[in-house]
């Protein structure tokens, strides 16, 4: 059963696991990885990515990509959103802050920012506004 526009976008401002897919050119099957992002109902989609990147690269060449979300309980639940990437801008310590806490408990937090900003590199954050969705709830197996 298709989701409304409420359930998916709840489904979607939850802290899952994203999968990441963009063009990846000539010869080659689309870049498929797992990402963080942020959401809020309503918004844009963010991500938080490496500079220079293979991500970075792909998406900035693309103009667009899709990010497929699911968990298998208590149902199996699944959203798919693609559209155009709006903006790339430096990221902030704020940003990685941000999507840290919603993935990692917060007495974690801290010390991962602080490893990622010593050990990842300068990032970027790329947003992408929704355009076109699928989503389905397949219920309890």
């Amino acid at each position: 059963m298709a989701l409304s526009r409420e359930e998916r976008e709840q489904f979607l401002a939850e802290p899952h696991v994203a999968a990441l897919s963009v063009d990846a050119g000539d010869g080659r099957a689309p870049l498929t990885v797992p990402v963080w992002y942020q959401y809020a109902p309503g918004g844009d989609i963010w991500i938080h990515t490496g500079k220079g990147s293979r991500k970075h690269q792909l998406i900035e060449k693309a103009g667009r990509f899709t990010l497929m979300i699911d968990r298998v309980e208590p149902t199996v639940r699944y959203v798919s959103v693609e559209g155009p990437a709006i903006s790339i801008v430096p990221s902030t310590h704020e940003h990685l802050v941000e999507i840290s806490a919603r993935y990692l408990p917060a007495e974690k937090v801290e010390g991962y920012v602080e490893f990622a900003e010593k050990n990842h590199g300068e990032a970027v954050i790329i947003t992408l506004r929704p355009e076109h969705w699928v989503s389905s709830d397949l219920g309890a197996f």
